[in-house]
């Protein structure tokens, strides 16, 4: 019987750098979603890949003084090493520089023109390089980038739009009625309530103010804008045609079981893709799944800091199923997990180091030390053994509910789960004391059978997390991976069947000191030359001292601070500025606590036009620094002045 064919796609990583270890945690949790239903027995198609395109590359090559193809040629060669480095079984990778996907871009593009579901109009609005998007006033947040929190400049140019308002009830519809559509649960919940029910603005997808795009092929001074260019490549990849000539690959394997995707671009395939899928007549993908962020436990990566994370030298530093089960298990299914370099070493100390590695050293080397390494069931039973056997053969249950359901980690803890039963089963049974007692060598050998039994299934399962880890462990067991039917019921591994002499050590135990060493060292070759390089602006237009006179800035001191009510970044504080109190509402809840606003004496512009931010009347705004990261500083004096005091 002809296998089910599986889909499962990663979004396309953005070549403008090199992918740190927050990248790379999603090609690792996709290859361990298609590595378990290939185990489960499905016809797996696994893609990922890179975006090429874009006003960020343009800008990058010209910084590097080399063309944007030789740019991102280096970059995709350098994703595409560090998917490998992390063992990942991807059929596919697609760049949306190939050529028979720009072809198939430039049809798309025209089809939905000729149809009338994108025309020809000006854009004008607020722009965000890094993002390549453009904002309305109203979607901004503290004036800023809503998605990256940057800065934008107000950008003017003749665009295609394509009509989201036209499918936007057939969209909500499908999502009302396809309740797996978008997981988890809150990130179905954002896009309906912040992006569809208040009604979608039609979308940019044409630009004219760079060149580094695909071409509009009927209007050359044009090129195909991000989504349209990105987001076709799961069907291009695939060999989608659009003059219906589909390829073997697409017929069997669209639609998508999963995009598996970062929660900040769910906007674009939950919304954007699936319109322009409805447009072409094309059905929509099974799932769309909205993962969450791997960030540092002290703050931000920063190049200038030297503390960005890369795979590459993790894996240095622990090896490659090390790394995997870091990221893999320590992911929460829906909130952002936590990485550091000291945390690593406390995972690997104590789940793979101690409850795994030790498990398998210590039954091989009582195989040999008591039995020669010859592994026999002697049927010789106790009440003690029957917990060991159900939960080992109930694992393979339980990860599959949870593997259901795409809770990785939890999958993973299952596996564990029996490998500290395993553990708690040496101490309970006591081998070496069995040994001593010659009458109960045949307690022993079904003690050491029912441990190599258990360590055989949790092994297989622990092939799509950790395939490296597992094949050692077979290996040295001298036995076979299961088939996914054989890991509910106990007793297949061949009674008789000799276990390797010397076993290996899976996981060393690290020092945290020597590590910490290791780590400062990589850190100050990773910091630039210069220490204080300064942050180059972009560069208003001059002004004369009038215009600068007509701004009135004066020091205030924060005598009140609270949070915003529904507000994920403003504050509102209360300033006394000579005789009187103002109100200002500011976007600093990132750095600074209501708490310590109290009793900080701050520079405000006092004549600003109060506005309305969250519904609060802000009348005037505090000045801040902020550096390429976003953190910023509030702006005072150098010597402590009285409130009231000008700035001149």
């Amino acid at each position: 019987m002809a296998k089910k064919p599986y889909y499962i796609t990663t979004a396309i990583a953005y070549t403008s750098g090199k992918p740190h270890i927050g990248n790379t945690y999603e090609i690792v949790l996709a290859d361990s979603i298609a590595r378990y239903k290939r185990f489960e027995g499905y016809d797996v198609r696994f893609q990922t890949g890179t975006d090429e395109h874009g006003q960020k590359i343009e800008l990058k090559a010209a910084e590097a003084g080399i063309t944007p193809k030789e740019f991102v040629d280096q970059t995709a060669g350098e994703i595409k090493r560090i998917w490998d480095l992390m063992n990942t079984s991807y059929d596919k990778f697609i760049r949306t520089t190939d050529a028979d996907h720009e072809r198939q871009v430039q049809k798309i593009f025209k089809k939905l023109y000729e149809q009338g579901d994108i025309y020809k109009g000006e854009y004008e609005g607020l722009y965000c390089t890094p993002c390549e998007s453009f904002f309305t006033e109203s979607q901004l947040v503290d004036g800023k980038c809503p998605d990256c929190g940057r800065p934008v400049q107000p950008a003017k140019e003749e665009a295609y739009f394509l009509k989201l308002s036209k499918y936007e009830g057939r969209l909500i519809e499908y999502i009302n009625t396809h309740p797996d559509f978008i997981q988890p649960e809150s990130r179905k919940n954002e896009m309906m309530n912040n992006f569809l029910l208040p009604g979608l603005q039609d979308l940019c997808v044409s630009r004219t103010s760079f060149k580094w795009g695909i071409p509009v092929d009927f209007d050359p001074n044009h090129v195909v804008y991000v989504w349209i260019d990105a987001l076709s490549n799961y069907i291009t990849g695939l060999g989608f045609d659009m003059d219906g000539n589909h390829g073997e690959l697409y017929n069997k394997y669209w639609p998508c079981d999963l995009h598996l995707i970062g929660k900040d671009i769910l906007r674009f395939h939950t919304i954007y893709w699936p319109i322009m899928l409805m447009a072409l007549d094309i059905p929509l993908p099974k799932q769309v799944f909205g993962h969450p962020w791997l960030i540092q436990s002290d703050g931000k990566m920063s190049k200038s800091k030297g503390n960005v994370i890369y795979a590459d030298d993790l894996v240095d530093m622990f090896g490659v199923d090390a790394v995997r089960y870091f990221v893999l298990h320590e992911m929460p299914f829906e909130n952002d997990g936590v990485i550091s370099w000291e945390l690593l070493v406390e995972r690997l100390n104590s789940d793979l180091a101690n409850t795994l590695g030790n498990l398998v050293n210590r039954t091989i080397s009582m195989s040999n030390k008591y039995f020669g390494g010859v592994v026999e069931n002697k049927n010789v039973t106790e009440e003690v053994d029957q917990d060991l056997i159900r939960v080992a053969v109930s694992t393979k249950d339980r990860v599959a509910n949870a593997m259901d359901r795409l809770r990785v980690a939890d999958a993973m803890t299952e596996i564990f789960n029996l490998f500290k039963r395993c553990n708690k089963y040496i101490d309970e049974t006591m081998p070496w004391a069995l040994a001593k007692e010659e009458d109960k060598k045949n307690r022993l050998a079904t003690v050491l059978y029912n441990l190599v039994e258990s360590i055989t299934i949790g092994a297989t399962l622990l092939e799509p997390f950790m395939p490296e880890t597992t094949e050692k462990i077979i290996a040295q067991l001298n036995g076979t991976k299961r088939g996914m039917e054989d890991l509910g019921e106990f007793g297949k591994y061949p009674s008789g069947t000799k276990v390797t002499e010397k076993p290996e050590i899976l996981f060393a135990r690290l020092d945290i000191n020597e590590v910490m060493e290791r780590v400062e060292a990589l850190q100050a070759a990773n910091k630039p030359a210069d220490e204080n390089p300064g942050i180059d602006i972009e560069k208003k237009p001059e002004i004369t001292i009038d215009d600068f006179d007509k701004i009135q800035l004066q020091v205030g001191e924060v005598i009140a601070c609270e949070e915003v009510k529904k507000s994920k970044k403003l504050l509102c504080s209360r300033i006394k500025i000579g005789s009187e109190v103002r109100q200002i509402v500011s976007g600093i809840k990132s750095q600074y606590s209501p708490e310590e606003m109290v009793g900080k004496k701050v520079v405000v512009v006092t004549n600003l036009k109060p506005a309305k931010l969250a519904g609060i009347e802000s009348q005037g705004m505090i000045l801040c620094a902020e550096d390429e990261q976003g953190n910023l500083a509030l702006v005072t004096t150098e010597k402590d002045m009285p409130h009231g005091a000008e700035i001149c």
